[in-house]
């Protein structure tokens, strides 16, 4: 799968060194795992190897557009203030879901229990859309308003997931820590933005790169989504082909049976003239003489 940051490596770090992901926290605040992704260290901030950010961005890519073939979802979240309009904005833009506000303990461990409070969300959508709360004693109304709201600040991103997602991606590990907990307690792979403050070794898919600067953060996770555009665009070509096959094979049967139980019929004859009869009948015997 062609990097959605380019044709060629050169392009990807263009296009990464003017985002600012190179950029990593001051170097007192380093975590020592993240060593081996540290170019170097300028004016006490570290400088992330941008060469390793292109090679952990295409093996990532390839995950989550294989997934997105496989019709998998993928879970964004990232809750900072620099990350909340764009997680929203490009986790709809691909059809997935997010979390962009505060992470609900046991959002994906107790699952059952977030899949009843998006049901009730969606009663109390379906009753302001329809004005019933107009209908209400002004306090019970404001009540109801009041917790929808708060639902749909909480859960509003979640609205449309029925099942666990197929991947998580993560803006600053760091701070999510709760939600990667979750997710590795149920073998949930985890994909994070990883600055030089954060402990690789809770992340499956790492990559390298300044989590805080808006300019980056929107970078990288429009390249998830992008990611997740592809594989849809490869599931729906081939659900396309598989589809167009199974037409000409309907097609072909059809004709091969109208074929074998067409009947046969007998060749037609002329019917025989009556004269052609005549000729054939025999002549009466002639009468003798008395």
């Amino acid at each position: 799968m062609t990097s959605t940051f380019g044709q060629s490596n050169q392009t990807s770090l263009k296009q990464l060194l003017e985002a600012g992901v190179h950029f990593g926290h001051q170097a007192k605040r380093w975590n020592p795992k993240m060593k081996p992704f540290i170019f170097t260290e300028r004016n006490g901030i570290h400088i992330i190897d941008l060469q390793q950010t292109v090679r952990f961005l295409d093996e990532t890519h390839r995950f989550v557009a294989d997934l997105g073939e496989r019709g998998g979802r993928v879970l964004f979240v990232g809750t900072k203030k620099q990350a909340q309009e764009v997680v929203q904005r490009e986790a709809a833009r691909s059809n997935q879901f997010y979390v962009n506000r505060r992470w609900l303990g046991g959002t994906l461990t107790n699952f059952v229990t977030i899949r009843n409070r998006l049901r009730y969300m969606k009663q109390l959508q379906a009753e302001s859309a329809a004005g019933e709360f107009t209908r209400l004693p002004k306090q019970e109304a404001a009540k109801k308003e009041q917790e929808l709201e708060r639902l749909e600040r909480t859960l509003g991103g979640l609205r449309d997931m029925t099942q666990l997602p197929g991947a998580l991606f993560i803006i600053d590990p760091k701070r999510e820590h709760l939600a990667i907990h979750e997710a590795r307690r149920l073998g949930i792979p985890v994909i994070a933005i990883t600055d030089t403050n954060c402990d690789p070794d809770d992340v499956d898919f790492l990559i390298p790169g300044n989590d805080d600067a808006i300019r980056s953060v929107r970078l990288l996770t429009a390249g998830i989504a992008d990611a997740v555009l592809d594989g849809q665009m490869r599931r729906d070509i081939v659900q396309g082909e598989a589809e167009l096959e199974m037409d000409a094979t309907a097609m072909a049967t059809v004709v091969d049976f109208s074929e074998a139980e067409a009947p046969s019929l007998a060749p037609l004859t002329p019917p025989e003239s009556k004269s052609a009869e005549a000729a054939t009948e025999p002549e009466p015997a002639a009468a003798t003489a008395s």
